[in-house]
């Protein structure tokens, strides 16, 4: 991912998560900062026409999947902050939120936001002009790993590997190599006892039906024209297998199905998830 692919694709995920705040009801997931975070003229772009994510059929699916990540994501967390934890890693942070609203002191959760230098700094200039504080308790890491590794930017950043950790890992995994997502996995999956990542993933296209597949080359050939093309994909009882083999102590993962049924049931306005974006969980 290069150029302005990254910061392309975090603006339109945060796009997604500030029209949900607008047009759907009961909402998902709550983010106050959802509409700030995407800047003045996006989000008075939005205001205007809120219906241009209404336009395709996949809008819905794509628009639910993100908000039902961030939920799960923050539950979990929830979870881990109660059974001790006190870091939380952001990897590929973009324009998430949790570090500005986040409910826990300072001494209780500290948030780590990995991203790209160059995506990093976009984000600070986002949030300065939409007069967003940056808490005490949040440390940037820009990491280029092209020539660092997450090991070292954290440990720049003061981050205790004697102390176990939660990390999310929401949006990325499609754009990266096999080998960099587990080379990353393994590097957690070595931290502490306790430790825990919680990530999507999209399922290899082979397993879809004829429905889903047209969906899928919809949204793939999208992401490719903003310069972030998809390029890996897992079949889950085998990932399941390989986040074992790694050395987590359990893994588990969460299909549509499920998702749908957690978060989405009863719904008047018919949002839910699509096919073939999945939830996994792995606790080391």
């Amino acid at each position: 991912m290069k150029g302005n692919g990254p910061r392309t694709t975090a603006q339109g995920v945060a796009m997604h998560r500030a029209a949900h705040q607008l047009i759907d009801e009961p909402r998902v997931f709550d983010d106050p900062m959802a509409v700030r975070v995407i800047g003045a003229e996006s989000a008075s772009a939005l205001k205007a026409a809120p219906q241009q994510y209404h336009v395709s059929p996949w809008a819905g699916f794509l628009r639910a999947f993100i908000t039902a990540r961030s939920r799960y994501t923050e539950e979990e967390l929830g979870a881990a902050v109660e059974r001790g934890v006190r870091q939380y890693v952001i990897l590929g942070a973009g324009l998430d939120t949790f570090a500005y609203r986040n409910p826990y002191p300072p001494d209780q959760l500290r948030v780590f936001e990995v991203d790209h230098p160059s995506t990093q700094q976009w984000k600070r200039t986002q949030l300065e002009e939409a007069g967003i504080v940056i808490p005490n308790s949040l440390k940037f890491v820009p990491v280029d790993f092209e020539t660092q590794t997450l090991a070292e930017g954290l440990r720049m950043a003061n981050f205790d590997p004697d102390e176990p950790a939660f990390f999310s890992w929401l949006g990325v995994i499609q754009y990266l190599t096999k080998d960099a997502i587990f080379s990353t996995l393994r590097f957690i999956a070595g931290l502490k006892k306790g430790s825990c990542v919680v990530s999507d993933y999209i399922i290899s296209p082979i397993l879809l039906s004829p429905r889903q597949r047209s969906v899928f080359d919809a949204i793939v050939n999208r992401a490719a024209k903003a310069g972030a093309p998809w390029i890996t994909f897992f079949e889950p009882s085998s990932l399941t297998a390989d986040l074992l083999a790694l050395g987590f102590a359990q893994a588990e993962g969460m299909g549509p199905e499920e998702i749908n049924a957690r978060y989405f049931a009863g719904r008047k306005d018919n949002l839910r998830v699509g096919g073939f974006g999945h939830f996994m969980q792995a606790t080391v």
